[in-house]
């Protein structure tokens, strides 16, 4: 049905039904710290004037052709990788398109049987026993993966220790979602030398009231953690593991699963390279997987494959509390969405790819994060900002008088997405930059690059 605005008539007789004066008072339960600034009497923020239908689509395309104009030396969570063309020929059927929340089973078993092959593949990838029907991408999954296992600790009680090497942004977005429940977060900093987490930083977590500890592998900066030393000083502590892990990584990289002296408890991290764009900030897909006794306190759905009476298979949602959908307040999680698009999209990637292409994916990305790497430092006032054993990231640090800013700048007006500046978020290290390259890049993209930063660095040199 098109979309019906309620008239100024239709909403004065809703208020006099309700024996109400304004539409806010029916919000007057959320507190007012909650409440944007204009609820409180003031005016909302200017918009523009509105828009027609043919101005919004030039609009929308202006914004579309802003996405492929760069070449992508960017990172950070969210990556450019090749995706084959049958990827969204298939995801873009109307059977998978539009298709609502599978909760009739008779009327949904391709839908469930691709969210059933996606959690399997996940498991698969990270070695654990269950993965569930998707959240809605790795920062809000982490937050899942803390809230899960303060409920497995039983009285929900003790502090999560975070690692500033797990993704900033990921780490506000956490903060936004568990702090109002009382769960305290303390970030565990990482060895400025390396950019790891050592045995030394650990040194000074006070393990008493440890409830979880926080492994991204690879973490931020691209670098691959002592995750066998980390995971087994945890579990010590009696502390649980969160996992936090990049699914193409994965193909190369130790599972989770086998970490330390027992693996993970709980994994997840982002699915967007597995399939996804990157247009204009999504899609995202999050993902979560568990050992097998921790699985009723798993958030989201899982889908679950049986038999009938006749011994056909058959795939039904799971293990699913009504609370979510009835009780809210009573419920395990309010996540209410499967994410089932993206969930399909990753599944036909992996399976297009199968296990050895996504390992040659991972070699790729590897190997022309090496060749960037070593292009860019060898130019004078460029440097790696840490050593050590890296993935498809790298940290360098610029020297010079220019600023991290004015270096992109000036390589975006030739053509390239340099890179994210770290400053911001790492003022430990000034002039610092994050690159990365996919699959994507090729050798000519890799020496135009070093090329332009060649360039820049040289006048800027010659300026002081």
């Amino acid at each position: 049905m098109p979309f019906i605005p309620h008239t100024p008539s239709d909403v004065a007789s809703m208020l006099a039904t309700l024996a109400i004066e304004r539409p806010e008072q029916l919000f007057e339960e959320i507190p007012a710290t909650l409440m944007a600034p204009w609820q409180d009497g003031t005016q909302p923020p200017t918009l523009q004037q509105p828009l027609n239908e043919r101005a919004v689509s030039q609009l929308m395309q202006a914004r579309a052709q802003q996405d492929g104009g760069l070449c992508c030396f960017m990172g950070a969570g969210a990556y450019q990788h090749h995706i084959p063309a049958a990827v969204w020929q298939l995801a873009e059927r109307g059977e998978f398109y539009s298709a609502y929340t599978p909760y009739q089973a008779e009327a949904s078993q391709g839908t469930l049987q691709a969210i059933y092959e996606f959690q399997t593949m996940v498991a698969s990838l990270t070695g654990m026993d269950v993965a569930n029907a998707s959240l809605y991408d790795g920062a809000s999954a982490l937050a899942e993966a803390i809230l899960m296992a303060l409920r497995l600790r039983g009285d929900g009680a003790g502090t999560v220790w975070i690692p500033n090497t797990v993704s900033p942004r990921w780490r506000q977005v956490v903060q936004s979602l568990v702090s109002p429940q009382g769960i305290v977060l303390q970030e565990l900093p990482c060895d400025p030398q390396s950019g790891c987490i050592t045995r030394d930083s650990l040194a000074a977590v006070a393990t008493t009231s440890l409830a979880a500890l926080v492994i991204p592998q690879p973490n931020f900066f691209g670098l691959l953690e002592e995750v066998d030393a980390l995971t087994s000083w945890a579990h010590q502590q009696g502390a649980l593991v969160i996992a936090v892990v990049n699914p193409i990584a994965m193909a190369l990289l130790q599972p989770p699963g086998v970490w330390g002296d027992r693996g993970a408890d709980i994994v997840c991290g982002e699915g967007q390279p597995l399939g996804m764009p990157l247009s204009s900030g999504g899609p995202y897909l999050g993902f979560l997987a568990c050992r097998t006794p921790y699985v009723r306190q798993m958030p989201g759905r899982i889908v679950g494959r049986t038999v009938d009476r006749r011994g056909n298979a058959g795939y039904v949602l799971t293990l699913q509390a009504r609370e979510q959908h009835i009780r809210r307040a009573k419920a395990t999680s309010n996540i209410c969405t499967n994410q089932g698009l993206m969930a399909i999209v990753a599944t036909i990637y992996l399976s297009l790819l199968g296990p050895n292409g996504l390992r040659q994916v991972a070699r790729a990305c590897h190997a022309n994060t090496g060749q960037l790497l070593r292009q860019l430092t060898a130019i004078t006032g460029v440097k790696r900002l840490f050593q050590g054993p890296f993935f498809h990231e790298g940290g360098l640090r610029l020297s010079g008088g220019q600023s991290v800013a004015e270096v992109l700048t000036q390589l975006a007006e030739a053509g390239i997405a340099g890179g994210v500046p770290l400053e911001a978020d790492y003022p430990q290290w000034p002039g610092s930059l994050l690159v990365c390259a996919t699959e994507m890049r090729t050798a000519a993209e890799i020496s135009h690059y070093a090329s332009c930063l060649q360039r820049i660095m040289a006048s800027a040199l010659r300026r002081q």
